[in-house]
């Protein structure tokens, strides 16, 4: 098993965005600029907080957002594991965000078909049918 990447990642307890966020898009910009490459094992969640100073359930929540933007995955005793690749910084984040917004509604119990229609209509178009 390989041994996880350090991060260069920190808290600035001033901020107004939450400490999961911040932790968030200092990976996620990692990810984004190469730093961290397919395959890297991030750090533990208990190691992450522990260095960080907050609670393993913060750095939970930034690595269960990460996976949502699809950065990371989760694989069980081997760690969370980086799956994103570098790229171009907005088409990444514009991809993370599409992530988040099939994630929310389908939480929310919409399907595919009503997602696909709210994208069509912000994007000035008639609704997707079908």
């Amino acid at each position: 098993m390989t041994q996880p990447q350090a991060l260069d990642v920190g808290i600035d307890p001033a901020s107004t965005t939450p400490p999961y966020e911040q932790i968030r898009a200092q990976v996620a910009a990692l990810v984004h600029r190469g730093a961290l490459a397919h395959g890297d094992r991030l750090p533990s969640v208990r190691a992450l907080a522990t260095e960080l100073g907050v609670a393993a359930g913060t750095v939970a929540r930034a690595y269960t957002e990460l996976e949502t933007d699809g950065l990371v995955a989760g694989r069980g005793r081997l760690g969370t594991l980086v799956t994103g690749v570098p790229g171009d910084a907005a088409t990444l984040q514009l991809q993370a965000a599409a992530n988040r917004l099939v994630a929310g509604a389908r939480a929310d119990g919409l399907d595919d078909r009503a997602v696909r229609a709210a994208v069509e209509t912000a994007l000035g178009g008639p609704p997707a049918t079908g």
